[in-house]
């Protein structure tokens, strides 16, 4: 399908108790620290892992941001399991090809808050994969907005 194979490279819990979860993996001895926007009522945190794999958890009201299903669907997955893929291109043209194979695009690609450009697409049992390209500094912006509405018929898988 594609030329380069993607990377796993992250995590992404949506947390229904935003607090209980990250309390239960500091628990567990991770040390993750906080960069939530209370103002804005957004809560994230994150923690890079030493085998490299970034562990992030994010509240509903994030989530809405940057998946579109979570506004249309009352939330899909509670899991965003993240592969990096190599360019911006890369995002555009494999989204495309899991689509036209007949799978669930739940986030059209767009230019996301972070810098980067993603997407997300549902598994066969329904898990949502995020598909992410590097991230670009001068793509950031703040605060976020939520991403555009899918476009594309739901798939059959």
């Amino acid at each position: 399908m594609s030329k380069t194979a993607p990377s796993l490279n992250q995590i992404n819990i949506v947390a229904r108790d935003f607090e209980a979860s990250v309390a239960f993996y500091r628990h567990l001895g991770l040390e993750i620290p906080d960069r939530s926007d209370t103002d804005l009522d957004i809560r994230h945190a994150e923690v890079k892992l030493e085998n490299g794999l970034v562990l992030e958890f994010d509240n509903h009201k994030l989530a809405g941001t940057y998946n579109a299903a979570w506004r249309s669907l009352q939330g899909s997955a509670r899991v965003v399991i993240g592969f990096s893929l190599a360019t911006r291109d890369d995002v555009d043209r494999v989204y495309l090809e899991l689509t036209a194979a007949g799978y669930q695009g739940r986030q059209d690609p767009y230019d996301a808050f972070w810098g980067a450009r993603y997407a997300i697409v549902a598994d066969p049992d329904g898990n949502d994969v995020g598909l992410m390209s590097p991230i670009d500094e001068q793509r950031r912006a703040w605060p976020p907005v939520d991403s555009p509405q899918s476009q594309r018929p739901q798939g059959s898988t």
